[in-house]
């Protein structure tokens, strides 16, 4: 089972990494063309600053994405760097539902919900994996 999750929430992240870009880009190109300004601020800041952003955060799930086709290639539990990762995106996952469902609604929300329960889901299945360390038995002397 731990094998599946992991390909699961690779693919899952990997299309959510290309469609966080791409929705802050086509965001970028609707405030350019627009050219109105919001609060004083230039229109060429905030287009910019969306499809920057939008790439920063499409870049950041498309890496945990990678680790998560890390752990599903080689059938291991994260470590490190890599482990850090999945956990922030879970965190990031647990945020963007609490507000998903203030802002869009409840489909947004339980899909965030079942993107954070996947990743915790991988983590926790590889943890269960791990056996404790116990020490080698003192040798019996006569």
């Amino acid at each position: 089972m731990r094998r599946p999750v992991a390909w699961i929430v690779a693919v899952v992240l990997f299309v959510e990494a290309f469609g966080v870009a791409a929705v802050n880009w086509l965001l970028g190109i609707v405030v350019d063309r627009q050219d109105m300004s919001l609060a004083g601020l230039d229109p060429d800041v905030m287009s910019m600053s969306s499809k920057v952003g939008g790439i920063v955060f499409g870049l950041y799930f498309a890496l945990c994405g990678v680790v998560a086709l890390l752990v599903a290639l080689r059938d291991r539990a994260p470590a490190g760097l890599g482990r850090v990762l999945l956990i922030s995106v879970a965190v990031v996952h647990g945020l963007l539902g609490a507000f998903a469902w203030g802002l869009l609604g409840v489909p947004q929300f339980l899909f965030m919900v079942a993107v954070l329960a996947l990743v915790v889901l991988l983590l926790m299945t590889y943890d269960a994996q791990r056996e404790p360390v116990t020490p080698p038995a003192a040798p019996t002397t006569p």
